[in-house]
């Protein structure tokens, strides 16, 4: 696989460190990026985890409206007051709430997921495999899959970002993460449309 300057830029912006460092992890994995960078985050090379668990208290709540009839309020959190003012992080707080009018999740991560409506669905799932016929020592692998792609098309981290389906919504805030220097955290969601009924 050939290393291409766009998917060194990429890692670079992604994980803080420097072209040359960036460009000889893509070289180890052999232009696989997703191995690449998980390669970095076990080293701990990525500064955006390591941001990840400073504390985000200020930020914004941004709006978003569609033709009048879906509007939706999103609390974006940052570090400081400084950041939160700035156009990319606003912009940033804007593509989220396009992207929650499009694609509609229900939670914004896996640990926002209620416990009872997660063993809800495990109990269905798991009458469903057991009607199937599977053997019941790999029928809790296969309920446990079809949790995680349930959920994670429920989830809005998890989601394809509708403005670019390469990534995911979780690393488009991590690039912001990198490129703004502070933790970014989506801290609340809500979004209403015309003539529907919320829950």
């Amino acid at each position: 696989m050939v290393v291409t300057i766009e998917e060194v830029k990429r890692l670079k912006d992604l994980t803080g460190v420097g072209l040359t460092d960036a460009k000889q992890a893509l070289e180890a994995a052999g232009g696989d990026f997703d191995k690449a960078l998980d390669e970095m985050r076990k080293k701990g090379l990525t500064k955006a985890d390591k941001r990840a668990e400073r504390e985000a208290s200020e930020g914004a709540v941004i709006t978003y409206n569609h033709d009048s009839r879906i509007g939706v309020v999103v609390e974006l959190n940052c570090e400081t007051s400084f950041v939160a003012k700035t156009e990319e992080f606003l912009q940033l707080g804007q593509d989220i709430a396009m992207h929650i009018v499009a694609s509609n999740p229900e939670f914004i991560s896996s640990e926002h997921i209620p416990e009872e409506i997660r063993d809800e669905k495990a109990k269905e799932f798991k009458d469903k495999v057991v009607a199937e016929g599977k053997p019941a020592d790999i029928a809790d692998n296969i309920v446990e899959g079809m949790l995680k792609k349930y959920f994670a098309e429920r989830c809005l981290l998890d989601q394809p970002f509708v403005k670019d389906q390469d990534k995911d919504v979780a690393m488009l805030i991590k690039e912001h993460i990198a490129k703004l220097g502070e933790n970014i955290v989506v801290r609340k969601m809500a979004r209403i449309e015309l003539g529907q009924r919320n829950g």
